[in-house]
């Protein structure tokens, strides 16, 4: 839906943009034809992060909606550098011309659509917990910015025209350089965070409380030495170390691992994997799970 909605976005500005003869339009149309290009990456990302762990990825594939956040991150600063290249030449060139009345119609337009994108894109991201979905609808809500920006230019513009103020009519270029600060900026932001995530970014004792207790509720834990939940995508993937009583059979033992692992992949949908290490339980362990969940100055190790 994304790459549709932005194919038309992009057709119907870049007309009208050259049309009116609005420099702001044409750089909200070469926005949104780049979003084109993200919205192929993303869905290719979606689609190899679908696919079973093999042989050589036995954690999944969800790092390729990682790097498919990391090309829409790099594509919106690209294009951002290129539009307030281009808006800047304009201004040098003299005293544009005010853009037909027109464009502020197709502006508002944009502005409605790509809207109604993030809200759907952003609320689909967060229940489906995909970052490269979340990335999209940010893309989105920076081309309702870049779009009122281009408004507040053309309409500047116009006015200036009509009230023979000649300074005003730099607004529609200067516009476009606005619009290409603000994708710049939103591109800077989602590439951190995506590199942040691919990094095997572990989430923090706050983050990973439920999961620790719900660790802990398993009949037979008597204490869990060590948890780690990595993000690895749009899931995770938990490693936890346990301690059980050293008396019962191998066999009690492994049982109560399998319990561990069943009960957060069912209690947790985007729990994709989890890799339990058994303990015989010693009273003279010094990392075990208390009420106050306080974290050792080991990274990962729970007291």
């Amino acid at each position: 839906m994304g790459i549709f909605v932005n194919l038309a976005l992009a057709l119907m500005k870049g007309v009208a943009g050259w049309l009116s003869g609005s420099k702001a339009l044409l750089a909200d149309a070469a926005n949104s034809a780049s979003d084109v290009a993200g919205s192929f990456a993303v869905l290719l990302g979606l689609k190899a992060a679908k696919r079973p762990p093999d042989t050589d990825h036995p954690y999944g594939h969800g790092k390729a909606e990682s790097i498919a956040a990391i090309i829409v991150s790099v594509l919106l600063i690209v294009v951002g550098v290129e539009l307030a290249l281009s808006a800047a030449r304009t201004i040098y060139s003299g005293a544009p011309e005010a853009p037909e009345w027109y464009a502020l119609v197709v502006l508002a337009i944009s502005i409605v659509v790509k809207e109604a994108m993030f809200r759907y894109s952003h609320r689909l991201g967060k229940r489906l917990a995909s970052q490269a979905l979340i990335a999209g609808a940010w893309d989105h809500r920076s081309d309702v910015f870049a779009s009122l920006a281009a408004m507040v230019g053309v309409a500047g513009s116009l006015y200036g025209e009509w009230r023979g103020i000649a300074w005003m009519q730099y607004l529609d270029p200067a516009a476009g350089i606005l619009v290409a600060g603000l994708v710049v900026r939103i591109g800077w932001k989602l590439i951190s965070d995506s590199i942040h995530s691919a990094m095997d970014h572990v989430l923090h004792a706050e983050d990973a409380e439920e999961i620790l207790r719900s660790v802990m509720n398993v009949k037979g834990v008597l204490t869990v030495d060590d948890l780690r939940a990595r993000e690895h995508g749009h899931y995770l993937v938990v490693d936890v170390k346990i301690s059980v009583n050293p008396r019962i059979t191998v066999l009690e033992g492994h049982d109560i691992a399998k319990a561990v692992k069943n009960g957060l992949m069912e209690r947790f949908p985007h729990v994709a994997d989890v890799f339990v290490h058994v303990n015989p339980y010693d009273p003279g362990y010094p990392y075990k799970y208390d009420a106050d969940f306080e974290q050792d100055d080991r990274p990962g190790l729970l007291h």
